[in-house]
């Protein structure tokens, strides 16, 4: 098969390693940086131009699609669909794991237990919004933020009516969640490939920080997952349609409570924890979701 691996950076771990993965496996293996796509959107003739070239031999695609070029990444990707071609996570989904808040809600709906989240466009009472999740310390989070940016913990009520306040002054959207004590700063990423977890991890927050994130520091180590747990990832990563995610969980007195699903997780902490080729696993799962796209494509061109 051939690849493409949409990525703005070549150099980057999660970018190489699925590079490597596809080329082991006897792929021809592409990266392609979606900013750089031009898309030509014509009846029964969709195209996309890179560097002068159309993209029409590509039996698959793996987003590795950044925060910040969502809306134009999804985009690449939604063009790529239209013209029959498989990828590893789905334009619709990749949209819907972005926003934070539409997530939640549909977590909610799932029936998945989650922290007590309160989301407002409204800051005059912003102390009204603290007793709805039970008061502080609370976590403020900013519904644009990755790999733990924008993620405040404001440990008393003045703290957090302060950066409430500031955070709406600035027009940023904001999700404010109670603070789960007994996490101790922990929490566990489970790799879904396929609708079966691949691989688990415990991330914990170095010394003075609360945020386990890998890319803050954090040190990260392979957990084994309870069955309540599994299930709750499972059924996180099917709400959002996402065939490839990265689930974030937290361990509570009440049972595992979901975080957020990441359509583009990174491979290097999960690799280096549990010693898997989750790389290889996205390759496997291309090579069997492809062919049955392939095939569907090759009967309406004949």
């Amino acid at each position: 098969m051939k690849i493409a691996v949409l990525s703005r950076n070549a150099g980057l771990y999660s970018t190489r390693r699925l590079v490597e993965a596809g080329e082991k496996r006897g792929h021809k293996m592409a990266v392609i940086d979606p900013l750089k796509c031009t898309l030509v959107v014509e009846q029964k003739r969709p195209q996309v131009i890179f560097r002068g070239n159309r993209l029409d031999d590509f039996d698959a695609i793996i987003p590795r699609i950044g925060a910040s070029i969502t809306f134009y990444g999804a985009a690449v990707v939604r063009q790529f669909e239209m013209m029959k071609v498989f990828s590893s996570v789905e334009s619709q989904a990749l949209m819907r794991s972005r926003d934070k808040l539409r997530s939640m809600q549909l977590f909610a709906r799932a029936g998945l237990g989650m922290p007590k989240t309160v989301y407002t466009n409204y800051s005059r009472d912003a102390g009204a919004i603290l007793v709805h999740v039970g008061g502080a310390p609370v976590v403020i989070k900013l519904l644009e933020g990755t790999q733990g940016l924008g993620v405040v913990l404001a440990e008393n009520k003045t703290v957090a009516v302060s950066v409430i306040e500031s955070f709406h002054g600035l027009k940023a959207r904001i999700i404010v969640q109670e603070f789960i004590r007994e996490a101790f700063g922990m929490d566990i990423r489970a790799f879904v490939v396929g609708g079966e977890i691949v691989g688990a991890m415990q991330r914990t927050a170095r010394s003075g920080e609360f945020r386990a994130n890998f890319h803050r520091g954090g040190t990260v180590k392979a957990v084994h997952l309870t069955r309540e747990e599994k299930r709750t990832v499972i059924k996180a990563a099917n709400t959002l349609g996402l065939g490839v995610a990265g689930v974030d969980l937290l361990r509570s007195s009440r049972g595992p409570l979901m975080l957020e699903v990441n359509s583009s997780p990174g491979l290097e902490g999960i690799e280096k924890a549990t010693k898997v080729d989750i790389a290889g696993k996205i390759i496997q799962y291309l090579e069997k979701h492809a062919a049955v796209k392939k095939i569907q494509k090759d009967r309406v061109n004949a």
